[in-house]
């Protein structure tokens, strides 16, 4: 959610604040800040609400504010409305402190009567506020040290945080502390970097560290110190990020969301090639055993939005593949419900980010239950990846638009991947069709860009939807997953109302919905199932609906029954998701560019939901 950045170092701190903000606007924000010291100790504090450019034009981007120590904000409004007053940073009252935070403290009420009591006054309505003038409270009681103020606040405080603090004693320092919200730190020679993700400070270094739960750390130039709760020097171990930095750039492309689209082909065949070794799948990386693979019982895939929607997918590939029974559990729900978990399941956490609130809650109610726990995550070192017993690396590179594309088709090759290597060790896959399946992986990325070759057919229906009121999408089976995630990219960035629903329930009351000249998107890739959304398409086009059908080559049927028809090359259908969803992605990206809006930073969404 919210974005925080920190550097210094000898360069001007503001500049380099701003452009690392900029960064991660993707995680969605609502205004945005930033406090430097200059060398007479003097820190300046500028806020602006609204967008990013709105702050930098505040400061001459950043040439105003001199200085080079600092901490900036992009906030994402929990406690209070947004505003210039709630917009990060913060500070105590006599100025003493000054901090930016990343998540929600939820007793943060009772800290500020308490504060209020010992004669602290507040001029926000925001829990970081509070938090800032707890770390000043402890700061003045406990000999003047930002170690120790900090760890006796941090213990205080219920809920989740990233702080990044300046104390006016400390002038070129920055002091961090983190619990379930993500922080990384990095350092370059005489320069030290903070941010909530990899893409802020990708252009300055490669070298970071990642902050754990309840650690805190002291930020000098070019020096990191990392500290336990007991305020006692721990050592961490420094991660070389291997992310092109110019792949957070968008290299020409008009959006993020369509070069990520671009990407898919590249992500996917990196994501299949860090596990195919030769001709077989090796997932010794991933640290699952034959013998633990086959003393599964059940397996439970807990994620949310896209994310989930690959669960559903891979539901069906597992199943089928592996014989082994799957549920797919909204994590929001998941831990809310006492599920009941068989000890020789296997929990598989699917994230992008590793770093979603509701997600690492299942992960470590699963951790809890002795319950095995395998994350497929995007992010070396995120808090997921750490707490899990095992890890997929998706190798996607980072993803910078809120609506997922690459991201999504490196976790279907993950859950790919795992569904063929279980069946060939629990002998329900035998080797024969174990390489025709590997093989035909390996012509996804080929064929991912023969469909994107065709966009601009897409690209010519979708602006005729810009005044749709309702699209709905239908498919069974495999294509009723990928009904799911076609929607999702149609509502989240054209805010046109989009439903999935499995073509069968038509009939017991959605279809009472359809009015003349709704559109209605048929997926047709699992044979076996074609005829019967044909019909369910017809039932559709006989109330008046305007049909899209997206099948395989060779069924031209379809022109029969859909006023318009898209294709994507044949393949084994356990891998048509990855296929059906590129045109899917078009779809929703060209209605979302015909209307003019915002495609890379929808309203009112993050990409990174860190906080519950």
């Amino acid at each position: 959610m919210c974005g925080i950045v920190g550097f210094t170092g000898t360069q001007q701190a503001a500049p380099i604040l701003l452009d690392g903000l900029s960064k991660l606007e993707y995680r969605g924000y609502d205004s945005a800040g930033l406090a430097v010291r200059d060398q007479d100790k003097e820190t300046e504090i500028v806020k602006a609400k609204g967008r990013l450019k709105i702050l930098m034009e505040k400061t001459n981007n950043g040439e105003a504010v001199p200085g080079t120590c600092g901490i900036g904000h992009t906030r994402w409004a929990t406690h209070g409305e947004p505003s210039e007053v709630n917009a990060h940073p913060h500070m105590s009252d006599d100025g003493n402190v000054v901090g930016v935070h990343n998540g929600i403290i939820e007793n943060y009420q009772e800290l500020k009567e308490k504060l209020t009591r010992k004669g602290y006054t507040f001029y926000s309505s925001t829990d970081t506020e509070v938090a800032v003038k707890l770390v000043d409270y402890y700061y003045k009681k406990y000999e003047h040290t930002p170690v120790d103020a900090i760890n006796h606040a941090i213990v205080r405080i219920r809920g989740s945080y990233a702080l990044a603090l300046m104390f006016k004693d400390y002038p070129g320092e920055i002091y961090a502390a983190r619990k379930d919200s993500p922080m990384i730190l990095g350092i370059t020679g005489g320069e030290t970097y903070l941010a909530s993700d990899v893409p802020a400070i990708l252009k300055y270094t490669r070298n970071v560290y990642y902050i754990g739960n309840l650690e805190m750390a002291r930020m000098r130039k070019g020096e990191i110190t990392f500290y336990n709760l007991d305020g006692e020097e721990i050592e961490k171990e420094c991660v070389e990020i291997k992310w092109d930095a110019q792949a957070a750039e968008k290299a020409g492309y008009e959006h993020f969301m369509i070069k990520e689209i671009h990407e898919q082909p590249k992500a996917v065949a990196d994501t299949l090639h860090s596990v195919k070794k030769g001709d077989v799948l090796d997932l010794s990386d991933v640290g699952l055993s034959d013998e633990e693979i086959k003393d599964i019982s059940q397996i439970y895939i807990v994620a949310c939005g896209s994310a989930y929607h690959v669960g559903v997918a891979a539901q069906y590939v597992i199943e089928d593949l592996a014989k082994i029974p799957v549920r797919v559990e909204l994590a929001s729900e998941f831990r809310y419900r006492n599920p009941l978990l068989d000890p020789k399941g296997l929990v598989v956490i699917i994230s992008q980010s590793g770093e979603t609130a509701d997600s690492l809650a299942a992960l470590r109610l699963a951790k809890d239950r002795g319950i095995r726990t395998l994350a497929i995550v995007n992010v070396i070192g995120s808090s997921i990846a750490r707490e899990a017993d095992n890890v997929f690396y998706t190798l996607a590179g980072p993803e910078i638009s809120v609506a997922t594309t690459k991201a999504y088709s490196t976790q279907l090759i993950a859950a790919y991947c795992l569904a063929i290597q279980f069946g060939k060790i629990r002998g329900t896959v035998d080797e024969k069709y174990y390489k025709e399946l590997l093989d035909e992986m390996e012509t996804l990325p080929e064929k991912i860009t023969k469909i994107l070759e065709d966009k601009e057919r897409i690209q010519w229906f979708a602006s005729k939807q810009i005044n749709a009121k309702d699209i709905f999408f239908i498919g069974r089976g495999i294509d009723y997953a990928i009904s799911l995630e076609g929607s999702l990219k149609m509502k989240e960035i054209s805010y046109i109302h989009s439903e999935a629903y499995a073509a069968g329930e038509l009939k017991h009351g959605t279809i009472s919905l359809i009015e003349d000249g709704t559109l209605v998107i048929g997926v047709l890739t699992q044979s076996a199932l074609y005829e019967k959304t044909v019909s369910n398409m017809v039932e559709c086009k006989s109330r008046g609906a305007y049909l899209m059908g997206l099948t395989s080559y060779g069924h031209y049927e379809i022109e029969d029954t859909s006023d318009f028809t898209v294709y994507i090359p044949k393949t084994d259908e356990h891998f048509a998701t990855s296929l059906a969803v590129i045109p899917l992605q078009l779809m929703g990206y060209y209605v979302s560019v015909s209307k003019g809006l915002d495609v890379d930073k929808p309203r009112n969404l993050a990409k990174s939901v860190t906080v519950e």
